[in-house]
């Protein structure tokens, strides 16, 4: 998994980009990881899996979101002395990619609940077992309830934020995201989210 996405905790919904577009603008932020790595080995281990990252964007995915970001002078293109090109964070570029961390991140209440329940449940392999304790994580960290030790129920609109968490840790196919208009131990769960 991506260390230095769990490193950030970053958390970007906001402002129309898309996750191809999101993951681009956290893996040009590689090097303010690399500043706060203690270790050569923690190094290693950040430039491993910043190169793993980049090979995993399909190609004509990953030059259509770098487009995007260049027309939305989110990166800049600068050329090299040897001839090859380098993408670069504007200013605004890295201030976008670091606007929402995770742990000060809050799905917002509408000011009135549309009485509907979001359920996240997933089933993610052993062998990701690493990645599943990050997705719970972040999971409570946006205040979800935990109803069993893989589903978890939230009141408000998260649809974004769970696609979001989807893309960047690869897990879409572990997870599912159920909308229910009730549930059968809603006055506990009501009380949780402090509903009644």
């Amino acid at each position: 998994m991506f260390d230095l996405l769990i490193f950030f905790h970053l958390f970007n919904m906001s402002k129309g980009l898309g996750t191809i577009q999101q993951k681009v603008l956290i893996l040009l932020l590689g090097g303010l990881a690399l500043s706060f790595a203690k270790s050569p080995k923690q190094q290693f281990r950040i430039m491993r899996d910043i190169k793993k990252e980049w090979k995993s964007i399909e190609k004509r995915s990953l030059v259509r979101a770098i487009r995007n970001l260049y027309e939305s002078q989110l990166v800049v293109q600068r050329e090299n002395k040897d001839g090859s090109m380098s993408v670069i964070l504007t200013s605004e570029g890295r201030e976008r990619a670091l606007s929402f961390n995770l742990e000060k991140m809050q799905i917002k209440a509408p000011l009135k609940w549309d009485g509907k329940w979001r359920i996240v449940l997933f089933d993610i392999p052993e062998n990701n077992k690493r990645k599943r304790d990050v997705f719970r994580c972040c999971l409570k960290r946006l205040n979800f309830y935990e109803f069993q030790k893989s589903v978890f129920i939230h009141p408000y609109c998260c649809k974004d934020e769970i696609d979001y968490l989807l893309e960047v840790y690869r897990i879409r196919k572990f997870v599912r995201f159920v909308l229910a208009d009730s549930l059968d131990n809603e006055l506990h769960i009501k009380k949780y989210f402090d509903l009644i």
